[in-house]
């Protein structure tokens, strides 16, 4: 018999491998400041484009002053306790009912955070008999909580309607033979590739089949749709959405997220949520200050403007630079680029040291070998001069990328991890 720790200290993982090379610079890097267009790196200003402020709410005086007069009133423990045992208050059931109301479902129920959240909502709503069915590019806490399900599940090729079908073909004889039903997965927006889900098709399918839908909105809700309702509203068919998943954490610039559904639908959850039932309640600085932030998405529809005025002419001015967006239809700004994993390093260096730009570096395996995506995402705080200076860098590093710099740059760290 091995000792526990021989794999994990032999093999430390695909991402793992590179911590002495990236660590502190390409992951776990330290932006100072406060959060805003501009911020410092490593005593360095830089353009930042991987804060997930969709609206500019973050460092919003309003937003400071409710949650410092929301702290001093309460501390940072107020409630105390479970929501089922004594941390129940008027304030969260107020915003329960916002919320709710704003994304056009009959009621809802806030989660402490949105992957631990949404991983336990799939958990309550399926049993053992049950089928799940999901697009393969779904979200890691979508994953994860899809693995506690004790049943069987199946992955529909992304956005792809004729996968889904013959999958939900499947699912439905497998549940006439287990007597369960069956669940359907999606997101509003991928987060990497910034495409939507295809939510319309995914709901016309319940003209031929029977399942329930739920959608994980976390990119959409505040940024898509006339009233920032998500992704649902954006194409039509919020009313198909049978469970609405959305998070505080983008738009919000805050930390909780909620489930809305059918009153009866979040009545069981309520009972039934294990991340909920056994978890402190979230505490009153971040239920006052969401419902500030929601308050402004609703009345401030300006925000959501400046926002897409800074998405399209980012995006605009990148596809007419020759760049490739794959296929994004949301504020997420993805750039893909050919190229090795040191050959990322070296361009990332270059963009941040010489060019002053921070945005984040996605790599395998989170996406195929030989690709290397940038992910840019624009905020409504973010300038014009921001975004020519980002077209500038971006056309000098792609030159460089094309003609070797970076790899020659790269060879000895490429030589060093065996690349």
């Amino acid at each position: 018999m091995r000792d526990l720790f021989d794999r994990i200290i032999e093999n430390k993982g695909p991402l793992g491998k590179w911590a002495s090379q990236a660590e502190g610079y390409f992951v776990f890097p330290k932006l100072e400041g406060p959060i805003s267009n501009r911020m410092k790196f490593q005593g360095k200003d830089v353009i930042t484009w991987s804060i997930n402020d969709y609206l500019g709410l973050a460092s919003s005086p309003e937003i400071k002053k409710v949650d410092g007069e929301a702290a001093m009133e309460h501390g940072a423990a107020y409630p105390m306790g479970a929501r089922m045992m004594s941390g129940h208050t008027d304030f969260h059931e107020q915003l329960e009912k916002e919320l709710a109301e704003f994304v056009h479902k009959q009621a809802s129920y806030l989660l402490n955070f949105g992957y631990q959240g949404f991983m336990s909502v799939i958990d309550a709503l399926v049993s053992k008999d049950d089928i799940i069915v999901y697009d393969v590019d779904c979200h890691a806490c979508i994953i994860d909580g899809v693995r506690l399900h004790m049943g069987k599940r199946f992955t529909f090729k992304h956005n792809d309607p004729e996968s889904l079908e013959k999958n939900l073909e499947r699912a439905t004889k497998m549940a006439n033979e287990t007597g369960g039903g069956i669940l359907v997965i999606s997101e509003g927006v991928f987060g990497m590739r910034g495409e939507q889900g295809i939510l319309k098709e995914i709901v016309e399918l319940k003209k031929r089949f029977k399942f329930r839908f739920l959608v994980d909105d976390a990119h959409g809700f505040g940024t898509l749709g006339k009233t920032g309702a998500g992704a649902g509203e954006e194409q039509g068919v919020q009313d198909g959405i049978d469970v609405y998943l959305a998070t505080f954490a983008k738009s919000m610039a805050g930390i909780g997220a909620f489930v809305a559904a059918d009153k009866e639908i979040i009545e069981y959850l309520k009972y039934n949520l294990r991340s909920q039932m056994f978890a402190k309640s979230l505490p009153m600085v971040y239920v006052k200050g969401a419902l500030k932030r929601l308050d402004m998405l609703r009345t401030m529809p300006e925000l959501k403007a400046k926002l897409w005025e800074n998405v399209n002419a980012l995006q605009n001015g990148l596809r007419e630079r020759g760049f490739d967006l794959g296929t994004t239809s949301s504020c997420v700004t993805p750039v893909y680029l050919n190229g090795s994993i040191p050959e990322a390093m070296a361009l990332v260096k270059d963009l941040r040291e010489n060019h002053g730009i921070f945005c984040s570096i996605v790599v395998y395996p989170v996406i195929p070998k030989g690709l290397i995506l940038l992910r840019l995402i624009p905020t409504a705080t973010h300038t014009m001069e921001d975004i020519a200076e980002t077209l500038d860098a971006f056309s000098s590093i792609r030159e460089r990328l094309e003609n070797g710099t970076y790899k020659r740059l790269s060879a000895a760290v490429a030589a060093a991890m065996g690349e």
